[in-house]
């Protein structure tokens, strides 16, 4: 069955799934930035890279939800930037009917958070996204790794499974690699984890995941990164799919970084574009969590300040 979908920022990943799922045959719209809207008038779309070459003309690409207000979503895809998940889920929230379920298909923590206050839990699904993009120019993506299935779940079971898994399902049919998690939570843990050791520094040093993996000095602030998470997280009650750090890590650098050892983090990509960075949700958001607890971490805490220092920097704007 054919759904009609609603992409909320076309961006790299909000590309590869509007691009994607209109060429399946769905109905698909987006919206984007104003400023973006002349380089996508005609509407079409392109990906490429590792999943081939693929094109769709979108049903309609906007940067208001006012031609849109007659239309009956069943799925919204959340595919901006995680400093903008407050702004753009207040922004397509009318556009919430009874049916409608939103897609968190984002960074770091705390985006599911703010959909499901907004929404509701019912209306909300966390997606743990681990495939890489690069975007070099607007409406042509390049799907340049991916480490596992988009998975799919509802952290509160508070949507039927079976829907969850139609979804997936239809994700996985259009050529993204999709399919349903009732431990998404946990596993979004794992990306967490993933993400926090890894882009940071992949930014700040200018260098992939597999130089990261290689050297020595930078092995060990990403094993100190990984340990104070698990300590946040044990402090929080956040589910977990590893018993231990070192479980973690023995699977971090055999199963995980090997396959996108090639790979540049997005975030020193947009270091390098002077776009403001993510890490409030990622290392930023550790060690926010750490002080609910009284919990020091204080690698994750001098990554977060370097990390928005270079933010400062590239940005051209006062410290």
């Amino acid at each position: 069955m054919p759904y009609t979908i609603l992409i909320t920022g076309l961006g790299s990943l909000g590309t590869v799934f509007g691009t994607m799922l209109k060429k399946a045959g769905h109905r698909v719209h987006a919206l984007t930035r104003d400023k973006y809207l002349s380089a996508l008038a005609d509407r079409r779309t392109r990906v490429t890279g590792i999943w081939g070459d693929h094109e769709a003309t979108l049903d309609g690409i906007h940067s208001s939800i006012d031609p849109l207000r007659s239309i009956s979503f069943d799925l919204i895809v959340l595919t901006v930037k995680s400093y903008d998940t407050a702004t753009a889920i207040e922004q397509v929230k009318p556009l919430v009917g009874k049916g409608t379920l939103v897609i968190v298909a984002q960074n770091g923590y705390g985006n599911y958070e703010t959909v499901a206050v907004s929404v509701g839990k019912e209306h909300a699904l966390l997606a743990r996204v681990i495939f890489g993009v690069k975007l070099p120019v607007p409406g042509r993506a390049e799907v340049t790794v991916i480490a596992d299935d988009v998975r799919i779940g509802q952290p509160h079971n508070a949507v039927d499974p079976d829907r969850i898994k139609d979804i997936a399902a239809a994700i996985n049919a259009a050529g993204i690699p999709a399919s349903y998690a009732d431990n998404v939570a946990a596993i979004l843990w794992d990306k967490i984890l993933y993400n926090a050791a890894l882009n940071p520094l992949g930014a700040v040093l200018e260098c992939t995941y597999g130089q990261l993996a290689e050297n020595a000095e930078t092995r060990q602030v990403m094993d100190r990164i990984i340990d104070e998470i698990f300590v946040v997280a044990t402090a929080h009650g956040m589910p977990l799919n590893w018993t231990s750090p070192e479980e973690y890590r023995k699977h971090f650098y055999t199963k995980l970084v090997t396959p996108t050892a090639k790979h540049f983090p997005s975030m020193y990509y947009d270091m390098k574009a002077g776009k403001r960075l993510e890490i409030d949700a990622l290392n930023g958001a550790i060690v926010k969590l750490a002080q609910e607890k009284g919990v020091t971490v204080p690698v994750n805490e001098t990554i977060t300040q370097l990390i928005k220092m270079k933010e400062h920097i590239t940005s051209r704007q006062p410290a």
